[in-house]
């Protein structure tokens, strides 16, 4: 069992009851044979401004085709989800072994006073850019409550 443990675990491990087990599991599966997860592979960059009277959004997605692109706005939340299927039909071969590939990949953010209607979306050259307007607050009064 002693050589399941990565190296960099070993002498924590022998002082503690199992503290960093998790973290020693995190390790150990992350090792360089097995691909690490990372944000910048894994999904897509975004970028949120925000501007007086509305929410510029802009997704980098070099690629990717407009119907693979879907937008959900519910509740102040935006959720920007791509679904690309990569499967190339060749006649006349003889293939043992064939590949697809799959991938899907989705970003939600919360815009506290983001309105649902009026919302614009374009994509041009890879980058998907949205606006979505802001509610208008009406400024609250405060008034004096009298006792009856």
């Amino acid at each position: 069992m002693a050589s399941l443990v990565p190296f960099n675990r070993r002498s924590k491990l022998a002082g503690s009851s199992f503290d960093d087990f998790y973290g020693m599991l995190d390790d150990f599966f992350t090792s360089d044979v097995m691909p690490r997860r990372s944000l910048n592979r894994d999904t897509f960059k975004l970028d949120v401004e925000e501007k007086e009277t509305e929410y510029l959004i802009e997704a980098e997605l070099p690629g990717v085709k407009k119907d693979e692109i879907t937008l959900e706005m519910n509740e102040g939340h935006l959720r920007i989800q791509i679904q690309r299927e990569e499967n190339i039909e060749e006649e006349k071969r003889n293939f043992v072994h064939k590949e697809r590939k799959f991938s899907s990949m989705s970003r939600s953010i919360y815009l506290k006073d983001s309105k649902s209607e009026d919302i614009k979306a374009k994509l041009d050259n890879g980058v998907l850019s949205i606006t979505i307007p802001k509610e208008e607050h009406l400024e609250k009064k405060s008034n004096q409550i009298e006792i009856e």
